[in-house]
């Protein structure tokens, strides 16, 4: 809970207000569905290019170290421990690595001009062992490729890091921290008023097919308002828990499960109560229905907006160039 509290992930931080805070929701919300969708189908190059232009991004916006330092330090370890993992299981992907050789018959006899590497190799291949006759022709045809990168010994066991399995762990700790960081800086420069306004008036066309715009931004407008209730209440369960000194090693297993299901139950007592008491806050102000008039957040491109947005069509084009 001290990482929580230290490290709220999607809080919004209201003071101080920085560059990142004055820009319009819907260019922002435009960077952030680029950040999201580039790394698709793109290399490790541009996969840490992008992780490099989130922390640049971040240094930039001059937002209190105090805030974004414990966010990343989470994100960061989540990221290595998920690359740590992958690129010591076998190719990545628990599949059993495969010898990556070329084909003696293929390019065995294709060292015609090595003297006695021909001979050396017909023999091993006449012999059954193609193992010698792999080692016979490579020896004569040195390269600095290697496919299996490390090997490390731990508890008994021998692990290996190769290309693909280093190329799989690169490819899925740079995923999780784009998609995680990147969301997270998102939501901490930007108010939930301005998130469903920008998202509203970016939906407003599909009202013509009758698509419920307004239930759907009534509803992630609660939802983002209710996120920051929901981590507060588990914070105060857990120090309700630390406070009372419950000793679960102590506890049987059927004692533990009770305890744990009454926690559950008074967790959810509580948020449904601050539902409830959000439910006649809203009926308290006049709040009829969905389609109830309500000034969200009012929009308009600045000049800064429109310079962040001149940058998102050179943003693609070194994605497409990268490719």
């Amino acid at each position: 809970m001290d990482i929580l509290r230290n490290a709220p992930l999607g809080i919004y931080l209201e003071e101080p207000r920085t560059w990142l805070h004055c820009l319009d929701p819907r260019v922002k919300l435009a960077w952030l569905l680029s950040f999201l969708l580039s790394p698709i189908l793109a290399g490790n190059g541009w996969r840490l290019a992008v992780v490099a232009l989130l922390l640049l991004l971040t240094v930039a916006a001059r937002l209190p170290r105090r805030v974004w330092s414990g966010q990343l330090a989470l994100v960061l370890a989540l990221s290595l421990l998920t690359f740590g993992i992958t690129s010591l299981a076998p190719d990545g992907l628990g599949v059993f690595p495969q010898p990556q050789r070329q084909d003696v018959q293929v390019v065995g006899y294709g060292l015609t001009g090595i003297p006695g590497v021909r001979d050396s190799v017909h023999l091993a291949v006449e012999q059954g062992s193609p193992d010698r006759a792999w080692r016979e022709q490579t020896r004569a045809w040195p390269t600095p490729y290697r496919y299996r990168l490390v090997q490390i010994s731990l508890l008994g066991r021998t692990f290996q890091v190769s290309r693909r399995s280093l190329s799989v762990a690169l490819r899925l700790g740079t995923l999780i921290f784009t998609l995680l960081y990147a969301t997270n800086l998102f939501l901490l420069t930007t108010a939930p008023e301005e998130i469903t306004a920008g998202i509203g008036q970016l939906l407003q066309p599909c009202q013509r097919w009758g698509w419920p715009v307004a239930e759907v931004i009534l509803t992630l407008t609660l939802a983002l308002r209710f996120l920051p209730l929901v981590m507060e209440e588990v914070q105060n369960l857990v120090r309700a828990v630390r406070t009372r000194d419950v000793r679960w090693g102590s506890l049987s297993f059927r004692g533990g499960m009770q305890t744990l299901l009454a926690l559950v139950e008074r967790f959810f007592e509580n948020l449904l109560l601050r539902a409830e008491q959000m439910a006649m806050a809203m009926q308290a102000r006049g709040l009829t229905g969905p389609d109830h008039p309500l000034r969200w957040h009012r929009l308009q491109l600045r000049r800064l907006d429109r310079g962040v947005l001149a940058f998102l069509p050179l943003f693609w084009l070194l994605r497409i160039l990268s490719s």
